[in-house]
């Protein structure tokens, strides 16, 4: 098991994946990294676990655009990332 630390909102979060899919952990949180950029410059400051839960939407709704206009993708990889932003979003409200 491989463990990374990314960086969103000026944070790091140390977070655990397979061997091999550390960089694709990344990519994911550099896109959930510039959603939250996309909100701060719209909305203003607000707080971190807002922040992030709002971004966290913008993603599932990017996700449920997809479902709803293409062909059935691998939805296995997006549930994944579903458990991991929930599970930084309950590490954040601790």
């Amino acid at each position: 098991m491989a463990q990374i630390t990314v960086q969103i909102g000026g944070r790091g979060y140390p977070l655990a994946c397979r061997d091999g899919e550390e960089e694709h952990l990344r990519e994911l949180a550099a896109h959930l990294q510039r959603k939250a950029d996309e909100l701060a410059g719209t909305l203003g400051t607000m707080s971190e676990p807002r922040l992030l839960l709002m971004a966290g939407i913008l993603v599932a709704d990017e996700l449920s655009e997809m479902r709803k206009t293409g062909p059935a993708p691998d939805l296995s990889r997006f549930e994944a990332l579903a458990v991991k932003v929930e599970a930084l979003a309950d590490s954040l409200k601790a």
